[in-house]
C-alpha cells in the first residue's frame, strides 16, 4: 500500500474547501442582499466534489499521508453522499436564504461542516478524527444560531454545550487509547491494544464513541437534535439531521475494526442502537411541529444505522448495508425537508388539504415518509432489509427484533403527518388559511428526491456491487 503524501487523493476535500473559501471571499465583495453568486460557487464546488468522488469508486484501496487517511469504498461513498446531500440542501434552501444578509456565510459554513464530515469518514488516525469532529461541529453552532430567534439561540447554546462536553469526552478517550497503544494511527492501535487492560480500552472507546454519537445524533448525544431542527432554518435543519450523521457512522465503523476482541464493543453499540431507535420513536409520537418530528425521527434512524456497526467483523453484509442505508436515509430525509421548505408550513394541521392543492407534492411526501418507515419499494426498505439481515447474521437477533418493532411503531407518527394531507380542506370562518406561495427551488428538490427514492429502491441491485469493498489498512 502506498503511504505517500498524495494530494490528488484528497481532490474532493480540496474542491469543497476551495468552494468554502471562495464563497466566503466572494460574499465579502457582493452587496449583502445580492449574494446569489455564492450559491453558484457552492453548487459548483459540491458538484465537483461529488463527481471526483464518483470517479474514485473503482480506484485502488490504499492509505495516504503515512497511513492517516484511507482511500477506500467507505471513504468514497461517504464523499459522494455528503457532497450530493449538501448540494440538495443548498438547492432546497435557495428561496429561504436568497437575499438574506448572511447567505454567503451560510454556504461557507455548510461546506466547511461537510468537509469535516468527509474527513471523519476517511480518517485512520485518532488525532485527525478529533480535528475532523471540531471542523464538522463548530460551523453547526453558527448555522443554528444564525436565525437570530429565541428558539435558534436556545438550540445553538444547547448544541454548543453538548458538543463541547462530548468533544472533551472524545479527546479524553483518544488520549486513553493513545497512551495504551503508544500511537494514534489505527493500524498501530490494532496491534497496541491487544495486550492492554480491557477496562482501560473500554473507557477510551466509550469516550470516543460519545463524541461520535453527538455527530450521529444518537444516544447519548441526541438531546440537541430536535431543538436544533425546530429552531434553525429549514435548510440548516435538513443539513444537520443528514450530513454529519454520514461521516460519524462511517468513522464509528472504521474505529471499531481496531478494538480487540477482549472488549465487547458490539454489545455497547447494540445497546446505544436500541436506545436511540426507541427513544427517538416514542418522543416523535406527540410532536406537532414537523421539523421537531423529523428531528426525533433522525434520532431513531441513527439507531437503525448503528445496527450494522454493531456487527463489525461478524457479518459480510455489515459495511455495504451501512453505506447503502446512509445514502437511502439522506435522500429520503432531504425529500421530506424539501416538502417542508416548499410549502413553508411547520404544523401538522397546516398540511390539511395538501393532497388536493398540490397532489404531486403530497405524493413526494408520501414516498419519502414511507421510505423512512422502510416500506417497499422505496430505497430505505432495501437499506433496512440488508441491515436487519446483517444484524441477524452477526448474532444480534434480539436487536433486529427491537428494530422491527420500532419500525412498526414509527408508522404511527409518520401517518399522523400524512393523514391531514388527504383530508378535505376545512371551510368556514375557522378554516386554516392557505400557506405561502409554493417555493420553486425546494419543490424541484422534493421531486428529484422522490424520484431517487423510488428508483433507488427498484434498482438497488445495480448499485450494490460498488459498495462491496474492503477497508484500507485492515
Amino acid at each position: 500500500m502506498s503511504m505517500d503524501a498524495d494530494f490528488a487523493a484528497l481532490l474532493p476535500e480540496m474542491i469543497v474547501l476551495a468552494g468554502a473559501i471562495t464563497a466566503l471571499l466572494a460574499g465579502s465583495f457582493l452587496p449583502r442582499t445580492r449574494q446569489g453568486l455564492t450559491r453558484l460557487i457552492a453548487i459548483t464546488a459540491l458538484a465537483g466534489g461529488a463527481v471526483s468522488a464518483a470517479a474514485g469508486l473503482s480506484g485502488t484501496v490504499r492509505t495516504v499521508f503515512e497511513g492517516s487517511f484511507a482511500i477506500d469504498t467507505p471513504t468514497t461513498v461517504a464523499r459522494l453522499v455528503i457532497c450530493s446531500a449538501t448540494l440538495l440542501v443548498v438547492c432546497l434552501g435557495a428561496d429561504e436564504l436568497g437575499g438574506t444578509p448572511r447567505e454567503s456565510e451560510t454556504y461557507a459554513l455548510m461546506l466547511l461542516s461537510a468537509l469535516g464530515a468527509m474527513v471523519m469518514a476517511g480518517t485512520n488516525d485518532l488525532l485527525i478524527l478529533a480535528v475532523a469532529y471540531l471542523l464538522a461541529s463548530i460551523p453547526l453552532y453558527a448555522l443554528i444560531g444564525m436565525g437570530r430567534s429565541p428558539g435558534a439561540a436556545e438550540a445553538a447554546l444547547k448544541t454548543y454545550l453538548l458538543g463541547a462536553f462530548l468533544g472533551i469526552a472524545l479527546l479524553l478517550g483518544a488520549t486513553i487509547l493513545y497512551s495504551l497503544a503508544g500511537a494514534s494511527a489505527y493500524d498501530q492501535l490494532r496491534a497496541g491494544l491487544v495486550d492492554a487492560p480491557a477496562g482501560a480500552v473500554a473507557a477510551g472507546l466509550v469516550g470516543v464513541l460519545a463524541g461520535i454519537a453527538f455527530k450521529a445524533g444518537a444516544v447519548p448525544g441526541h438531546f440537541w437534535v430536535p431543538d436544533a431542527a425546530q429552531g434553525a432554518g429549514v435548510a440548516v435543519a435538513a443539513f444537520l439531521t443528514t450530513v454529519p450523521k454520514i461521516g460519524a457512522l462511517v468513522a464509528a465503523y472504521r474505529l471499531l475494526t481496531t478494538i480487540p476482541v477482549t472488549v465487547d464493543a458490539a454489545l455497547l453499540i447494540a445497546v446505544l442502537a436500541a436506545a436511540s431507535m426507541t427513544i427517538g420513536n416514542f418522543a416523535a409520537f406527540s410532536q406537532t411541529d414537523v421539523r421537531r418530528l423529523l428531528g426525533w425521527s433522525t434520532v431513531s434512524q441513527a439507531g437503525y444505522l448503528l445496527l450494522p456497526v454493531a456487527v463489525v467483523g461478524t457479518s459480510a453484509l455489515a459495511l455495504p448495508s451501512l453505506l447503502f442505508y446512509l445514502g437511502a436515509y439522506a435522500v429520503s430525509n432531504l425529500g421530506a425537508f424539501a416538502v417542508v421548505a416548499a410549502t413553508g408550513e411547520h404544523e401538522l394541521g397546516r398540511y390539511r388539504g395538501l393532497g388536493r392543492r398540490r397532489p404531486w407534492l403530497a405524493g413526494v411526501l408520501v414516498v419519502c415518509l414511507l421510505s423512512l418507515v422502510g416500506t417497499p419499494p422505496t430505497v430505505v426498505f432495501v437499506g433496512k432489509l440488508t441491515t436487519f439481515t446483517a444484524g441477524w447474521d452477526g448474532g444480534v437477533a434480539w436487536l433486529v427484533v427491537v428494530a422491527a418493532l420500532n419500525t412498526a411503531a414509527s408508522l404511527f407518527y409518520y401517518l399522523r403527518w400524512l393523514a391531514p394531507v388527504f383530508r378535505p380542506a376545512e371551510r368556514g370562518p375557522d378554516a386554516v388559511a392557505p400557506g405561502p406561495t409554493l417555493r420553486r427551488w425546494p419543490a424541484t428538490v422534493a421531486v428529484i428526491a422522490g424520484i431517487v427514492v423510488l428508483m433507488g429502491g427498484v434498482g438497488a441491485g445495480a448499485a450494490w456491487p460498488a459498495l462491496e469493498g474492503a477497508l484500507a489498512g485492515v
